[in-house]
């Protein structure tokens, strides 16, 4: 990954960079001005809204 702290942009809870297991369960969605992060509990809140490709200013 990289060195930067990742943190979740609906909660804002940070990932553990020592955890490499827990990694593998955040979603990241590239964005023309970055990455964005979900951490597990709001990507399994809002599976729906990412699967159906809807806008994030609608969750």
């Amino acid at each position: 990954m990289t060195d930067q702290a990742v943190v979740c942009g609906r909660c804002g809870a940070r990932r553990d960079p020592d955890d490499a297991l827990a990694a593998l369960t955040w979603v990241a969605e590239r964005t023309p001005t970055g990455t964005w992060w979900l951490c597990p509990d709001c990507a399994r809140r809002h599976v729906r809204d990412i699967e159906g490709k809807l806008p994030a200013e609608w969750w």
